[in-house]
């Protein structure tokens, strides 16, 4: 399919996106990275195939794994994002102006250099705010040998293949609980359970024996094919019984403007279709 971006992430589905033109084409020592154009979504980031952001609709991926944990905590301060080259998730958490320190680890210190060369949009300053401390290191690495707490800890991987695969594991969710402070609220990404249900079931199998509360939430991403794509949530706190009116406040003193979220749908995000609850164990 010359001119088409072709997926084929999942074995029984692939989806393609029309490339008008293509910006970026390299390989890195971890991935290869593409960046094109699509009339519909705008600028597009392959890894390895595999769509990971584009300009029109990351807004709902970004806003969900950030402004849930965020204004379901309620007195976030620090904040750790691991993944994230794009610097959307920094871009949305630096919203709160009471966080007082975003650390951000990235793998590949190359994804970041094109990202702000190529999509600039997605970070929209994110890079240059101070309160952002940016880390080229192994996720993984860093988790397990970092010593500092944080309020929130948003692991924002790509799928369980490849440099992404040691983001799953129950030793890494571990070293993750080791790291909040208390109250502190873990969130992941966990695919489509329509056509990953087993990357959601794994994850809950180690929250469960991680957290006295583990759970996953919703949101659909049209790039991100086959259904809503669940977020994974897992804390010792009651954050998750913040009630609407606690959240409507919260989210109105922040001043934040999104296009996705609201305390309603944050709320209703947590109700699960039983298809996905199932995999929760």
């Amino acid at each position: 399919m010359d001119g088409w971006s072709v997926e084929r992430l999942h074995a029984d589905h692939a989806q393609a996106l029309r490339m008008a033109v293509e910006h970026y084409d390299s390989a890195t020592d971890h991935q290869r990275i593409r960046v094109f154009e699509n009339p519909t979504f705008g600028r597009v980031m392959t890894l390895d195939g595999v769509v990971q952001v584009t300009e029109a609709d990351n807004f709902i991926y970004h806003e969900m794994l950030t402004h849930v944990p965020i204004l379901a905590h309620g007195a976030v301060r620090r904040v750790l994002i691991v993944g994230g080259g794009d610097g959307g998730m920094a871009r949305e958490a630096l919203k709160h102006e009471a966080v007082e320190q975003v650390t951000m680890v990235e793998i590949d210190g190359a994804v970041v250099d094109f990202c702000r060369q190529y999509l600039p949009g997605i970070s929209a300053g994110a890079f240059d705010d101070p309160r952002l401390d940016l880390v080229i290191a192994d996720g993984a690495d860093f988790m397990r040998q970092n010593r500092d707490e944080y309020d929130v800890i948003i692991v924002d991987s790509t799928d369980p293949v490849g440099p992404g695969e040691v983001l799953f594991t129950d030793s890494f969710y571990g070293h993750a609980k080791a790291r909040l402070a208390e109250g502190g609220i873990l969130v992941t990404q966990n695919g489509v359970p329509f056509l990953q249900g087993e990357e959601l079931a794994g994850t809950m199998r180690a929250f469960r024996a991680l957290f006295a509360d583990p759970t996953c939430y919703l949101a659909t991403v049209p790039t991100y094919s086959g259904g809503p794509m669940a977020f994974g949530w897992g804390t010792d706190g009651d954050a998750r019984k913040v009630d609407i009116g606690t959240l409507r406040d919260r989210f109105e003193a922040s001043g934040i403007v999104t296009d996705y979220y609201t305390p309603e749908v944050h709320l209703g995000a947590f109700a699960l279709p039983p298809y996905i609850a199932r995999h929760l164990g």
